[in-house]
């Protein structure tokens, strides 16, 4: 792999929410720069003001912090190549689009939408392809000028050359020719001054020096237009790479906004910000959209760093991704699992705290290797470990009875239990497990009779991290008293 520094760039446009695929077309400039000690740029593509959803920036800039993805220029950091939002650069294509007209590769277009919509009506009649007819293609300077400044409406248009071919390279699929005829005069700046992405884009990764485009694959039948306006302007064209399409869960067909509705009815999301709330922490959805597209293992766990290593832009791959939500509860899980103590303390805190519980942060410290292992997002550590930061529990009286045991019978494997915890020093597995333990050959009993009154009666749950060690970190005055309520609780069930 070249090695030298690149400048690559993440160009979203704030039309909509940040998606996992908004999250990889970051993920991969950013991967490269950081790979070769190059530059990433974050640069709004806002140029679409019919599209353009108010709060989508700041959305997208966030969801970049979260993730780790921190770029070196951009809109709230600045850099020498800015402004870094299209609206801010409107003179710049304004300038660059004239030059164009002036060297004979665009044109002035002053038909009206009605004409061209009626000339795409009769093209699509005719089984025709829609294009531009060429009516304003010979117009010559002079006149384009004199009616523009009369305050006629008009456009530009690059003047697709008629002859001949343009060969294209993508770094992942490849050189492909294509015949110019079949390439259409396209619109380059619109009547209202802003410039379409084709202008925009190229003009941009020109003046800010960009090395190589990562861009989702949408883009690659304009690739043949992008390398023709780069070409007259005699520009030094960036490398290319399109990225893979993702697919819904069932690998039919690409994720669309209904596939989204259906992936958050299941609990899921491919929305960045959702995800936050789902309980998914960046690593493990960096991991995971890592992989999709990448040719490398799928069970590989990554962390950034590993990523920045190892990444090589050929071993990206054109193949079509499925999401799989699956294998994002797999890396959301294993990298909880990796995170230091106090780092998965901090970042569970919050979800108690929205519980209104009160959070001891010494008990928190002694409850996460207890929980760890359950957990698949932090959410899960509410189910598991919200009752620790409760005064009082209520069990369910139901749940207190064991299996093929009356009420009586579970109330006195309760009084039985309670004295010999109340005889100890100090309960920890250490003490509790081996007499509860003969307890339980002295009644003639299961473990899971013995043992899961007292879970109910300690957690008011059925299920929950390992029951002695819970203990511990309860205390034994607090392990009494709940005892002593089940006890209470089940001898008003006789």
């Amino acid at each position: 792999m070249d090695q030298r520094p690149v400048r690559t760039r993440f160009a979203p446009s704030p039309t909509g929410r940040m998606t996992i695929g908004n999250a990889r077309s970051a993920l991969y400039p950013f991967l490269l720069a950081r790979r070769t000690g190059g530059t990433f740029i974050l640069r709004i593509e806002d140029t679409d003001q019919k599209r353009f959803v108010p709060g989508a920036e700041r959305e997208l800039i966030n969801g970049l912090h979260w993730l780790g993805i921190e770029f070196d220029e951009g809109p709230d950091v600045g850099g020498h190549f800015g402004p870094y939002r299209q609206t801010e650069r409107r003179e710049i294509y304004h300038e660059y689009a004239w030059k164009l007209v002036e060297m004979g590769h665009a044109f002035l277009c002053f038909c009206t939408p009605d004409r061209l919509e009626k000339i795409r009506q009769e093209q699509m009649k005719n089984k025709q392809n829609p294009r531009y007819d060429g009516t304003c293609r010979n117009l010559s300077l002079d006149e384009g000028r004199r009616r523009a400044a009369s305050g006629e409406k008009y456009v530009i248009r690059f003047k697709m050359p008629k002859e001949g071919s343009v060969t294209t390279t993508d770094l992942v699929r490849g050189p492909s020719t294509t015949e110019n005829s079949a390439l259409d005069d396209t619109v380059l700046l619109k009547s209202d001054g802003l410039p379409t992405y084709h202008l925009a884009a190229m003009v941009d990764d020109h003046l800010m020096e960009i090395t190589h485009v990562i861009r989702g694959s949408e883009w690659l039948p304009s690739l043949p237009l992008h390398i023709h306006i780069i070409n007259a302007f005699g520009w030094e064209a960036p490398q290319f790479v399109h990225l893979s399409v993702f697919l819904k869960p069932s690998g039919k067909g690409k994720m669309s906004k209904r596939g989204a509705a259906e992936a958050i009815q299941g609990g899921h999301s491919i929305f960045v910000s959702d995800m936050q709330g789902l309980g998914y922490i960046p690593e493990g959805v960096l991991n995971w959209i890592a992989l999709m597209g990448w040719g490398v293992s799928e069970g590989d766990v990554l962390t950034l760093d590993d990523m920045i290593a190892r990444f090589d832009i050929h071993n990206l791959t054109p193949s079509p991704a499925a999401i799989n939500f699956a294998k994002l509860d797999h890396f959301n899980a294993t990298h909880i699992r990796l995170l230091q103590a106090g780092d998965l303390a901090a970042r569970v805190r919050p979800y108690f705290l929205r519980e209104g519980l009160t959070v001891d942060d010494a008990m928190l410290l002694k409850i996460i290797p207890l929980i760890r292992e359950r957990l698949v997002t932090l959410d899960d550590c509410l189910p598991f470990a919200a009752w620790f930061f409760r005064e009082t529990i209520q069990p369910d009286p139901a749940d207190l009875i064991a299996k093929n045991l009356t009420a009586a019978q579970s109330a006195e494997v309760a009084r039985k239990s309670l004295e010999i915890l109340a005889a100890l020093p100090e309960i920890t597995p250490v003490t509790a497990d081996p007499p509860l333990r003969a307890l339980v050959e002295q009644m003639g009993l299961g473990p899971n009779q013995v043992f899961g009154i007292l879970r109910v009666a300690v957690t008011g749950q059925t299920v929950s991290p390992p029951l002695f060690e819970s203990m511990e970190v309860v205390g034994k005055e607090k392990v009494l008293e709940r005892v002593k309520n089940a006890i209470a609780i089940l001898e008003k069930m006789k």
